[in-house]
């Protein structure tokens, strides 16, 4: 996965189509790429400004040499201009940001607690069977980071350490069968290695969960 840190990013957006959102009145996003995108949004829009403008009379639209885009995305938004392009500076508004993007996410990794569920169905389904074995959310997402294509959008910095992230995958059904053949070979060697982990040292739901993994019969 590429990681997306929103206190190095700059956001390239073409004027003219923001302009054209803005005057829409209807509800748009910009995503991490600079496009524009409009309601429904999809599990591929990663955006760093969901809304829309309010016109303060009728007819009165919006015109380039007088739009003050700032003051329309925010005050948040570090906003300039560069003839046809807006460049963008969104990491001041990461708490808005983490608000309209979660629901789309497979997982969350914005909070003190850390990573505690994916939101696939059958990615969680995994994670659930894998703590039987000791395996955590987080050596699940390490996992999911280093070999499957997808998007971390997060403000990281090294002084002093800051992180704060939201993960977005490309191809579940990859990522299902990554996630699940690391398990299973994980939890394979556990109960080869470990007394405790030795099928008849199990308990019911760790006997299940080797089960889903088909490590017994």
């Amino acid at each position: 996965m590429k990681h997306f840190n929103l206190f190095k990013e700059i956001i390239t957006t073409d004027k003219s189509n923001l302009i054209n959102a803005i005057n829409s009145s209807k509800f748009f996003g910009i995503d991490i790429n600079g496009n524009i995108t409009h309601e429904p949004f999809t599990a591929n829009d990663i955006l760093i400004y969901q809304g829309k403008h309010t016109q303060q009379q009728t007819n009165a639209l919006i015109h380039e040499q007088t739009i003050a885009l700032e003051s329309i995305l925010g005050k948040n938004y570090q906003v300039v201009e560069d003839g046809g392009r807006v460049l963008i500076k969104a990491f001041s508004n990461w708490q808005e940001i983490i608000g309209f993007n979660t629901t789309r996410a497979t997982y969350d990794d914005t909070t003190a607690d850390g990573v505690a569920e994916f939101s696939d169905k059958e990615l969680e389904n995994i994670g659930w069977h894998a703590t039987e074995f000791a395996i955590n959310y987080r050596e699940l997402v390490e996992v999911l980071e280093e070999k499957c294509a997808g998007t971390m959008i997060c403000i990281e910095q090294d002084e002093p350490y800051q992180f704060s992230g939201l993960g977005f995958l490309d191809n579940f059904a990859d990522a299902r069968a990554t996630l699940f053949d690391f398990c299973q070979t994980k939890i394979k060697n556990l109960m080869l290695e470990k007394d405790e982990y030795k099928k008849e040292n199990l308990t019911d739901d760790e006997l299940e969960a080797a089960q889903y993994f088909g490590l017994i019969s």
